[in-house]
């Protein structure tokens, strides 16, 4: 009887193998959450063994944060493109609540609470969580300063108004995820209290064709 011929996987270079490594955790945090980001998941997921990951990545606490922050950032970077294709500070404003208040970005919420919670035991991850909280208060920042300046917004310290409006979206996004409340006004839900916020007429954040 003939021996059966092993196959074996293509050799890769560390920076290939690195790079699925932090591919594969990627995606189990947003399909999992960043609390399923372990080293066996993330073997699995990659098709290698928990021990090559280790060798690659000796620091979990080091690549949920490196994970958390390229989720982070590609969705900043998503929205800020998105942004830039609307005419003013009122459309930018409208769709920055509209797109992360639509329940399309549930997978990223999820990430987010839990890197807030496991933060607290992660110092690697709560420092990346600043810095991303940051990164995205600088976002609504800038809208509402351009909106200040030539859109009619009205607000004496455009930065703490940004923290503010991040507050409600993170918070009406977290209640969103034990389906506490209507689900879908979420967006309709907050326009109205930011135009108050910013001293705008009512619908001045409503999408228009």
């Amino acid at each position: 009887m003939s021996t059966p011929v092993r196959t074996r996987a293509a050799r890769k270079s560390p920076a290939e193998r690195s790079a699925e490594i932090v591919e594969a955790a990627r995606l189990v945090a947003l399909e999992h959450g960043l609390a399923a980001v372990t080293l066996r998941a993330i073997a699995a997921r990659a098709g290698v063994t928990p021990a090559l990951v280790a060798h690659y990545r000796p620091s979990m606490d080091v690549l949920v944060a490196e994970t958390f922050a390229a989720i982070v950032a590609a969705e900043i970077d998503e929205v800020a493109d998105l942004l830039a294709d609307r005419p003013g500070p009122r459309e930018r404003l409208g769709a920055l609540l509209d797109t992360l208040l639509d329940g399309t970005r549930d997978d990223v919420t999820i990430v987010w609470v839990e890197a807030w919670a496991i933060g607290r035991r992660n110092e690697p991850l709560a420092a990346s969580v600043r810095e991303q909280m940051d990164a995205w208060q600088e976002v609504v920042q800038d809208v509402i300063e351009d909106g200040t300046a030539r859109a009619g917004f009205r607000t004496e310290d455009a930065a703490a108004a940004a923290w503010q409006l991040l507050g409600m979206i993170d918070g009406l996004n977290a209640q969103a995820l034990v389906r506490w409340g209507d689900q879908s006004a979420r967006g309709s839900m907050i326009h109205g209290a930011v135009e108050g916020m910013l001293g705008l007429e009512r619908g001045a954040l409503a999408a228009r064709d």
